[in-house]
């Protein structure tokens, strides 16, 4: 909670940016809260299409699958209803636990004396 305010200024701001790039997210994607370790900070991101294969360098912490097959059995074209309630499925104990994790490994471009 701490970091989520420290890097976004509040949790409401959190989580309209993680929704807004979630909602935003054309065809196949995730919206991503991630670890950025050159920064060591937390950042939302698009990740689109798992045919690019291209590294995103930053460690998914919480991703939410905006891919049709994800929601439109039960909520049809109505995508951003999916997304709004996704936060009521969210895991904040796995969260914990995938954020602390690259947070031990520190920056990798700083080497250690």
């Amino acid at each position: 909670e701490a970091a989520i305010v420290e890097h976004f200024g509040s949790f409401d701001a959190f989580s309209a940016q993680l929704s807004t790039a979630t909602k935003g997210v054309q065809g196949s994607g995730w919206g991503v809260l991630a670890w950025e370790p050159l920064s060591q900070r937390l950042i939302v991101e698009q990740v689109y299409d798992h045919h690019g294969n291209v590294g995103q360098g930053s460690t998914p912490i919480l991703v939410f699958d905006a891919w049709e097959h994800a929601y439109y059995l039960q909520y049809k074209n109505v995508g951003p209803d999916y997304v709004d309630r996704l936060w009521n499925l969210v895991n904040w104990s796995d969260v914990t636990r995938r954020f602390d994790a690259p947070r031990a490994v520190g920056n990798p471009i700083i080497l250690a004396p």
